[in-house]
């Protein structure tokens, strides 16, 4: 299969259906079809979005014949406990791909990183700075909406799924895509923790390609240098040395100043009294006594209940990549591709219900965003179940 020509009529064969039919069930014309075979008429961009998405495979497989690695890193995980977080960051990367020969690169814009020397830990703290600094130029903030300001500020796709048991997250890095996907959670401290780990191996160039991990906490984060190195980036990025340095001077700091803390750079008391911890300005007993309190107790001590909850809430529900799902209607809208990229990425099956409602069509009952109100609907009882994870354990929210 050395041309497009070639690779559309192995997908042809591959189908079982006659040339004719082929054509039907991509919704080509079979005449123009025809002619593109034949080599008297090109296939339109939208021709082989549609060849490609009936045939499951990629515009740019049919392009080039060549599958990217983590093609071949999904049909390997296959089955395995990383299979959803590997699929799922290969749909995406597919997409941005797509969308991007069509004009709309991603734009990413990564911060100048001078070479990193010393420990891990250290190279991981001198990135952070060199992140913020980038962020802070920009007048970006990462307290609240900390996949928002990745993207603002880097132009990473930054996406909230369903990832499977044990993986909290994954980065994904090739020429066109910079992809950082997090697990949908009810511990929301946890998960910008995961977001902020997975953005340390993209800026550092981290396993080009796929970087799963499946507990951010567990031994690998103890004893492999990319690991620790993550680990130590995503605390100083979340709690960056100046700010705590105010907070806490001369190494004092009360239960009720330290709970108003862990509150204010929403991470949790176990994380916060280790960083203190790393930069001296607590001793042992203070991070053993302080890193003990749970998360809902430092919001119950501040008033911040309903804050914590709406987080919790928020953490579980999932989180479309904003850039990306802009550049694929934008993509829809010039005739570029079909919408079922657009429609993938909301979680929206029935494409004929988000074509009705994008004309206006919807009933009242859809989101806002183009979902179906079966979606929604789902998308709130995943909401009550975070909630109600929530209020009945008793265990502390982790970050």
């Amino acid at each position: 299969m050395t041309s497009l020509n070639d690779r559309v009529r192995h997908l042809i064969g591959a189908s079982g259906l006659s040339q004719g039919q082929f054509a039907e069930a991509v919704g080509l014309d079979a005449p123009k079809l025809s002619k593109s075979l034949s080599g008297v008429r090109r296939f339109s961009s939208l021709d082989l979005a549609r060849i490609a998405e009936h045939a499951g495979r990629t515009v740019d497989w049919l392009l080039t014949g060549e599958e990217p690695p983590l093609a071949l890193a999904a049909r390997a995980a296959a089955g395995s406990p990383t299979s959803a977080a590997t699929e799922a960051a290969y749909e995406l990367v597919s997409i941005r791909t797509g969308v991007a020969s069509f004009g709309f690169a991603q734009p990413w814009v990564p911060p100048s990183v001078p070479p990193l020397r010393g420990t891990d830990v250290k190279q991981g703290a001198n990135l952070a700075e060199v992140a913020l600094a980038h962020l802070r130029a920009q007048g970006i903030s990462v307290v609240d909406d900390l996949a928002g300001a990745i993207e603002q500020g880097f132009g990473a796709d930054v996406a909230i799924v369903p990832l499977g048991d044990g993986v909290d997250g994954l980065a994904a890095s090739t020429e066109v895509a910079k992809i950082i996907l997090a697990a949908t959670t009810a511990t929301p401290y946890r998960q910008r923790f995961t977001i902020a780990h997975e953005l340390g191996h993209l800026l550092v160039g981290d396993d080009q390609e796929v970087h799963v991990d499946r507990d951010i906490f567990g031994p690998e984060s103890k004893t492999v240098g990319s690991e620790r190195r993550a680990n130590a980036f995503a605390a100083a990025f979340l709690m960056p040395e100046v700010d705590l340095r105010a907070a806490v001077p001369a190494g004092r700091i009360d239960e009720a100043g330290f709970c108003a803390l862990a509150v204010s750079l929403q991470v949790s008391p176990s994380a916060l009294a280790y960083r203190l911890k790393g930069l001296d300005l607590i001793d042992g007993m203070a991070q053993a006594r302080l890193g003990g309190l749970s998360a809902k107790h430092a919001a119950a001590k501040t008033g911040a209940t309903a804050a914590l909850v709406a987080q919790a809430s928020a953490a579980a529900a999932m989180r479309p990549p904003a850039l990306l799902t802009r550049d694929a209607f934008a993509a829809f809208e010039q005739g570029h591709t079909t919408i079922r990229p657009y429609a993938r990425l909301l979680g929206q099956d029935d494409t004929d219900r988000l074509l009705a409602d994008l004309a206006g069509a919807g009933g009242p009952e859809g989101s806002g965003d183009g979902a179906s109100p079966e979606t929604t609907r789902q998308r709130r009882r995943t909401t009550v179940a975070a909630i109600r994870c929530f209020f009945d354990e008793d265990e502390a929210v982790e970050s």
